[in-house]
C-alpha cells in the first residue's frame, strides 16, 4: 500500500480522458488566449488578497496591542510592583523614543538584536529544512516513521533547558550550538504539522497521477506538496516566535552573547529600563516576522496552493 492508498482501489486507465484529447483541449485554451486572462486575473487576485492579508493583519495587530498594553498596566497597578523594578508602556516609550540618550539605547538594544536576529534566523530556516525533508520519509515509508518516531518523541520530552548544557558541550558556544537549540524548538511542532498536512492530499489527484504511471515520488512532488503548502506555511508561522525563544535560551544558557544575554545581565545589574525595552523590542520583531510570513503566504498560495485556497 503506497504513503496515500487508503484501502479504495485506484483508478484504472481506461476510465480516464485520453491524453490527446486533454493536450488539445489544454492548447485550444491557450491559442484563445484564456492562459493569459487567467495571467491577468490571477495577478488582481494576488494584489487583492495581499492588500486583504495587510488588513486583517493590521486590526489583528492593532488589537493586540491595545489589550496588551491594557494588561501590562493592569498587571503592574493591580500588585502594586515596585516602580523601580516594573516599567509601564510610558517608561518604555521614554526609553526607547523621547529620552534623552535614545540613540545610546538603541545603538545597545540593537547590537544585541543583530545577533539573536542571526541566531533565529539560522535556527528557523534549519529547523523548517529538517522538519519537511522528515515528514517527506515519514509519508514515503511508514517503516522509517515507525523507527524514528519514538525517538523524536522521547527528545521532545527532555525539557530543554536540560538539554542546553549537553548541546553546548556537544556543539560548542558558538552558532552552531545556537541553531541546534533554536532548531529544535521549530523542529517538532514543524513536523507535526508537515506530516499531517502531506497526508492531507486529495486522493482523486493522488489516483490520478499513479494512473498515468507517476511514481510516489512524483506524486508527492505534484499533489501532496502542493496540498500541503498551507501547512507548511502554518509551520513557519508557529516556528517564528519558537525560533526566537529557542535563540534566547541558547545565549541565556550558553553563548553569552546576544539580546538574552544582555537581558540576563540587565536583570542581574538593575538596568530595569533596558530589560523592559528589550522584550518590548524582540516581542515587536516577533509580531512582524510572524506578519511578513503572512504576506508571503498569500502570494504564494494564489500562485501555487490548492484551488480552495486561491482568491
Amino acid at each position: 500500500m503506497g504513503p496515500y492508498d487508503d484501502g479504495f482501489s485506484v483508478m484504472t486507465t481506461s476510465a480516464l480522458p485520453d491524453r490527446t484529447l486533454l493536450t488539445t483541449g489544454t492548447q485550444g485554451l491557450v491559442g484563445s488566449g484564456v492562459t493569459d486572462i487567467d495571467a491577468t486575473n490571477g495577478s488582481g487576485r494576488v494584489m487583492a488578497g495581499m492588500a486583504a492579508r495587510a488588513g486583517r493583519s493590521a486590526v489583528s495587530i492593532g488589537f493586540a496591542i491595545l489589550v496588551l498594553l491594557a494588561v501590562w498596566m493592569g498587571f503592574i497597578k493591580a500588585f502594586a510592583i515596585n516602580p523601580i523594578v516594573a516599567k509601564d508602556p510610558l517608561d518604555v516609550l521614554r526609553y526607547l523614543v523621547t529620552g534623552s540618550d535614545v540613540g545610546a539605547h538603541w545603538s545597545h538594544i540593537g547590537t544585541g538584536l543583530k545577533q539573536t536576529s542571526v541566531d533565529a534566523g539560522v535556527g528557523f530556516v534549519v529547523g523548517l529544512a529538517v522538519a519537511f525533508a522528515i515528514a517527506v520519509l515519514f509519508v514515503l515509508s511508514q517503516t522509517i516513521e515507525a523507527a524514528f518516531l519514538p525517538i523524536a518523541m522521547i527528545i521532545r520530552s527532555v525539557p530543554l533547558v536540560a538539554m542546553t548544557p549537553v548541546i553546548t558541550l556537544v556543539f560548542g558556544r558558538g552558532l552552531l550550538g545556537t541553531t541546534v537549540v533554536s532548531g529544535i524548538v521549530v523542529f517538532f511542532p514543524s513536523l507535526v504539522i508537515m506530516v499531517f498536512g502531506l497526508r492531507s492530499a486529495p486522493r482523486q489527484a493522488a489516483d490520478l497521477c499513479r494512473a498515468y504511471g507517476g511514481s510516489p515520488w512524483m506524486t508527492l512532488r505534484k499533489v501532496a506538496v502542493p496540498s500541503a503548502l498551507p501547512s507548511i506555511f502554518a509551520s513557519a508561522r508557529i516556528a517564528v516566535p519558537g525560533a526566537l525563544i529557542g535563540a534566547l535560551l541558547a545565549e541565556w544558557l550558553a553563548t553569552g552573547k546576544g539580546l538574552g544575554a544582555q537581558m540576563l545581565s540587565d536583570g542581574s545589574t538593575f538596568g530595569y529600563d533596558d530589560l523592559w525595552a528589550s522584550v518590548v523590542v524582540i516581542t515587536v520583531a516577533s509580531v512582524l516576522i510572524y506578519a511578513l510570513v503572512g504576506v508571503l503566504e498569500t502570494v504564494v498560495l494564489a500562485r501555487f496552493g490548492p484551488a480552495p485556497t486561491r482568491h
